[in-house]
């Protein structure tokens, strides 16, 4: 814990002032007990009971003064809040090698339910869109509250040759930037963003072709990498960038704007050979790409090398993303309890002398 205005910690040191003053009191009212006698007699009727009641209400005063100075320093703790969240874009990978069996029963069908299943966890005002990625990138839900039409997305996936890594991430990034000049349209159905196209330059061809072939519109200045707590983009993938753009390029793109992109790479590092209508191929994990994507982006990475592994994947990125740890000023908290504290002192002192203290 830190505070604000530390000085005024200085104040504490009256505790000890009124605690020696209180202990004055008593023995001086003990001292008037036996000048008096029948004090004494009154004192060894009332019982131990009695006794230790009488101190109740001082403490009580005492913490809650305490509290009371301790919040007017205005502390800082880190608290576990509720994530200002508002947008997940989830992008998925459907290209042919998802089909290995090596996740049980297959990688695409694991990674639906997981998926499904992270969705279903999720607050219901957390807007959740969907991008499906293989040779191109397509949309398939723009973002929503309807937990429904996003499974219904989920399980309409069909299989495609290709993986086109980057072409996922910036689609994901043109649904939550939908004016930053990114045509989606040109994204989802075209090949033409060659591997040697820098992103600027797709940027500057894609903002073109939204105006007509006119100036592009300026590339906004970079902020600080996942400094952007209002969207985040969560890419699955099980194989190496086959087309489209640099993956990185395309986390650049991502980290310029502060968005988070966390990837989770699903099946066995080492790869295998699988079939897909006709054609044989060797897939394998790209975890050093999508490693330097998330640190680049300020996010994580994640392997999941069974079904049970990315549902635990799933389960951690809810809690990443719906709750976050935040340096809070707990002032008014301390301020609460020290006057609640008061409030009971007075209280119990009524209640039991029938006095203020």
């Amino acid at each position: 814990m830190v505070f604000l205005w530390p000085t005024f910690l200085w104040l504490l040191l009256a505790l000890p002032v009124l605690v020696l003053l209180y202990a004055w009191l008593l023995r001086r009212r003990k001292a008037v007990a036996l000048h008096y006698p029948g004090l004494g007699l009154v004192r060894s009727a009332m019982g131990t009971r009695s006794r230790w009641r009488r101190h109740v209400p001082p403490l009580l005063f005492l913490l809650g003064l305490a509290a009371l100075l301790v919040a007017a320093a205005r502390p800082l703790a880190v608290l576990s809040l509720p994530s200002q969240q508002q947008t997940i874009m989830l992008a998925m990978d459907v290209s042919g090698s998802m089909r290995a069996a090596d996740v049980l029963p297959d990688r695409l069908t694991a990674a639906q339910n997981a998926a499904k299943a992270f969705i279903a966890d999720l607050p219901r005002h957390v807007r959740v869109g969907i991008v499906a990625f293989a040779g191109s990138a397509q949309l398939a839900q723009l973002p929503t509250q309807s937990h429904e039409d996003l499974t219904q997305a989920i399980d309409s996936f069909q299989l495609q040759r290709g993986t086109a890594t980057g072409n996922g991430i910036l689609l994901s990034l043109a649904t939550l930037f939908p004016d930053a000049g990114i045509d989606i349209s040109a994204l989802g159905g075209r090949q033409a963003m060659a591997r040697s196209q820098s992103i600027d330059e797709v940027g500057r061809s894609l903002q073109q072709r939204g105006n007509g072939g006119g100036t592009a519109a300026p590339r906004p200045a970079p902020v600080a990498p996942g400094s952007y707590t209002s969207a985040a983009i969560i890419m699955l993938t099980d194989g190496q960038r086959t087309t489209g753009v640099d993956p990185l390029e395309a986390a650049q793109w991502a980290a310029d704007r502060g968005v988070r992109v966390y990837t989770v790479g699903v099946g066995t590092v080492a790869g295998e050979t699988i079939g897909f209508e006709g054609w044989s191929m060797r897939v394998r994990l790209d975890e050093d790409t999508l490693k330097a994507v998330a640190l680049r982006t300020n996010a994580e990475y994640f392997h999941a090398a069974t079904a049970a592994d990315l549902k635990k994947v799933y389960e951690t990125l809810s809690s990443r993303l719906t709750v976050e740890k935040k340096e809070t000023e707990i002032s008014a908290l301390l301020a609460l309890a020290g006057a609640a504290c008061m409030v009971l002192a007075a209280i119990l002192s009524v209640w039991w002398f029938g006095r203020v203290m």
